[in-house]
């Protein structure tokens, strides 16, 4: 394998994370804005053998450097290391990805769909999709263009506290923001200058919706009950456009269902892997 980036490998185990394997198959799972790697800790631990987690940090994390500034931020940019992580992986890759995970997954799977086993999206936020439908998708686009002038707005005056607060409130329901302990409130607020750049790197990306109805993976399209209006609009556009896909609805749960459900999004992605490895193993039909 590469190493050409950052990324926590986690494993069901012990809190010690093991060498990678080149015989099992690779979960590559990639997390919301203003998270990191670790948000996929119970997918870690519902995984078995022959599959191997692995959850990158995005440009922007703890562990990550902040974007140069060098030119105007794209999904391009965010899924280069991702790219240069599958062309060293021999073997099945299953890619898993959640809201502004999910939209880089999108633009990883159509640049190396030959790589993928399989596909498994939580609310994607490919919000540029939402800019190609009717009214009611016309509707969705502006409801979410107003979180990220939100966001731009914290920034640009300094109050990346307030910013941050708006956002977590939006994706988690209002309430949350108080819910968080006092770190995680600094580290989000610390996190926020991304926020920006994540925003106009989904709802720039350019690729049209019928790029994807020529992505032949395995497919699964997971939401929330609760779903916000643009992610939920987003999750349908895709489901009903991609060639070979599954689709699901977590109970209960919203747009942080990998967070709050996390044991329940979980199981489903289990079950999927399981059901492709399955599907992959099973004997040609002839006659």
């Amino acid at each position: 394998m590469k190493a050409t980036l950052a990324m926590t490998i986690l494993c069901q185990s012990s809190g010690s994370a093991p060498a990678y394997s080149e015989t099992g198959e690779v979960v590559i799972a990639l997390h919301c804005s203003g998270a990191d790697g670790r948000q996929w800790r119970q997918l870690a631990t519902a995984l078995q053998n022959p599959f191997h987690l692995i959850a990158p940090d995005f440009c922007g994390t703890a562990e990550m450097p902040a974007w140069s500034g060098d030119h105007a931020f794209t999904l391009a940019d965010e899924a280069a290391p991702i790219l240069d992580l599958i062309d060293g992986i021999d073997g099945p890759i299953h890619l898993v990805g959640h809201s502004y995970g999910g939209g880089v997954a999108l633009h990883v799977a159509l640049r190396r769909p030959e790589a993928l086993a399989s596909l498994t999206l939580y609310e994607p936020s490919a919000f540029h999709l939402l800019r190609q439908g009717g009214a009611g998708h016309a509707e969705c686009f502006s409801e979410i263009r107003q979180v990220a002038e939100t966001s731009a707005a914290g920034m640009a005056s300094g109050d990346y506290r307030s910013a941050a607060r708006q956002f977590v409130d939006y994706w988690g329901g209002p309430g949350t923001w108080a819910r968080l302990r006092p770190s995680l409130q600094s580290a989000l607020t610390r996190w926020m200058p991304k926020a920006p750049l994540d925003f106009h790197a989904l709802m720039e990306e350019p690729t049209m919706l019928g790029a994807y109805a020529g992505l032949a993976v395995p497919a699964l399209i997971l939401r929330g009950e609760f779903a916000p209006r643009p992610t939920a609009a987003v999750a349908t556009l895709l489901a009903d456009v991609l060639p070979d896909c599954r689709r699901a609805t977590v109970a209960g749960a919203g747009h942080m269902g990998p967070v709050t459900h996390s044991q329940d999004v979980a199981g489903q992605i289990l079950s999927f892997l399981d059901f492709n490895r399955a599907a992959r193993s099973a004997p040609a039909a002839t006659g």
